[in-house]
């Protein structure tokens, strides 16, 4: 058969993409535990002749196309989520509790797909192809280390001259495709906090320190960091996940325990927030308490390169037409791909993949997804992957 452009390849193979998902997606694997799916991609690269390095980062896959430079990679995660999953449909989780609930079994099929795209591909532009299938996205190992963060470690991301990846997108239209240059998604910190108080009697109020009194003027003050210690310009999110206190209607507590998340883009605004939750906390030793604070530093913001962002963009205008390019918007999720779009030039995109009417949100136990997105990513990744190779190219004659 004669293809006018890589779309239509990708389309013709949108039944083995739609297979390879769904078997993902019946066999789900939480983070570093990737085995069998490992396993599938591993066996599926080598048949397609593909160099395959395996237990990268613990549980990742590495497929190597070409060789030399320039180098470009390509990836995608592999781990679900501890949810069950609620979708009555033929391809429904087959393993209690666990379900693919954010699209990263599609995100392998799609790369999957790109990989036998690019390895039949006659007059594929000289230099290296490596597929990254990422363990570990959701999640962080007993180190605090995710999976970009291993893969980067086991010099899995070496000599890449740029670095591409898609998230599928349940609540934008399928075939509309949205990337942003510069900072696209949030670094994301967050911490545990203890107000200590001393506990007492709930009729004698007066013969203790109630921490829950002293809770309710921090929680003011920490949502007051936002409205007024931060500039009003800088995008910021601080929000309470969980408060746990008390055991009785008539015993005051002796401590509370809280916790919550930290967004922001910018690098020096990410430390003052830390800075100003202290201070905000502090306000329960004017009220005779005291407290604990621990911060756990997670990803940092996602910042896409202007050159990669504008392949993609120009990729996606000549393959769908540019009413197809979705106005571009920032979010304050976080996403582990931006240690790697350190490592590199590097940029990812959001994949239109939205299903029916019915809301399905990412991480919810509805989530699901238009499997006919699919071949559109992998025709998008393919040939930014193709025109990359050529624009890096003069940087290594």
């Amino acid at each position: 058969m004669e293809y006018h452009n890589i779309l239509e390849r990708a389309q013709d193979m949108d039944h083995l993409i739609t297979a390879w998902r769904r078997d993902i997606h019946m066999h789900p694997e939480l983070s570093f535990e990737e085995h069998r799916t490992a396993n599938f991609v591993a066996e599926t690269l080598q048949a397609l002749g593909i160099r395959v390095e395996t237990g990268v980062g613990k549980t990742g896959v590495v497929g190597y196309l070409g060789e030399g430079r320039p180098a470009i990679g390509i990836r995608a995660d592999m781990d679900a989520l501890p949810i069950h999953e609620a979708n009555d449909v033929p391809y429904a989780s087959t393993v209690p509790g666990k379900m693919h609930a954010c699209g990263h079994d599609a995100h392998t099929a799609i790369l999957l797909g790109v990989a036998r795209l690019l390895s039949e591909m006659d007059n594929r532009p000289p230099g290296e192809i490596r597929f990254l299938f990422q363990p570990a996205e959701e999640d962080e190992d007993k180190e605090g280390k995710s999976g970009a963060v291993r893969m980067i470690e086991d010099d899995a991301l070496e000599n890449l001259d740029a670095v591409i990846a898609l998230h599928v997108a349940s609540g934008l239209p399928t075939g509309q495709v949205m990337i942003r240059s510069g900072h696209a998604s949030a670094a994301v910190d967050s911490f545990e906090a203890t107000i200590i108080g001393e506990g007492c009697h709930g009729a004698y109020p007066h013969f203790g320190a109630d921490p829950i009194f002293m809770l309710a003027q921090a929680v003011n003050a920490i949502h007051g960091i936002r409205a007024r210690r931060i500039n009003p310009v800088q995008p910021v999110v601080i929000s309470i996940g969980a408060v746990h206190a008390g055991s009785a209607n008539n015993i005051i507590p002796d401590k509370v325990e809280m916790n919550g998340t930290i967004r922001s883009f910018d690098e020096d605004i990410r430390e003052q927030l830390l800075v100003e939750l202290e201070q905000a906390l502090s306000i329960v030793r004017s009220l005779g308490g005291d407290y604990e604070l621990k911060i756990v530093r997670g990803y940092p913001s996602l910042h896409n390169d202007p050159d990669v962002t504008s392949l993609i963009e120009q990729v996606t205008i000549d393959l769908l037409g540019e009413n197809n390019l979705y106005p571009p918007e920032s979010g304050m999720g976080a996403e582990d791909f931006s240690f790697m779009a350190q490592k590199a030039p590097g940029a990812m995109f959001n994949l239109g993949a939205k299903l029916d009417q019915v809301n399905r949100p990412h991480h919810s136990p509805i989530f699901d997804l238009d499997e006919s997105s699919f071949p559109i990513g992998a025709a998008i990744l393919a040939e930014s992957a193709c025109r990359l190779l050529k624009a890096k190219a003069n940087g290594h004659r």
